[in-house]
């Protein structure tokens, strides 16, 4: 029992480090957008990686917090 506490905390941790990760690539992402375009691919690059957290982010919280079978 202990060791499935520690690995919900460890996925807990880890879900707080993702959304901190996410707002700040969401600040960068807003700042870029208001800057001329100086390198046309970090917009992007910035966007992908931004999805790819959302994705990690939503599937640790469906691990931590799995959905109900009907």
């Amino acid at each position: 029992m202990l060791d499935d506490f520690e690995d919900s905390a460890n996925w807990v941790d880890t879900l707080a480090q993702l959304k901190a990760e996410h707002r700040d690539l969401d600040t960068a992402i807003a700042a870029l957008s208001n800057s001329p375009p100086d390198d046309g691919l970090m917009l992007p690059r910035l966007k992908k990686r931004k999805l790819a957290l959302k994705d990690r982010i939503a599937y640790i919280e469906r691990m931590i917090d799995p959905p109900e079978l009907a």
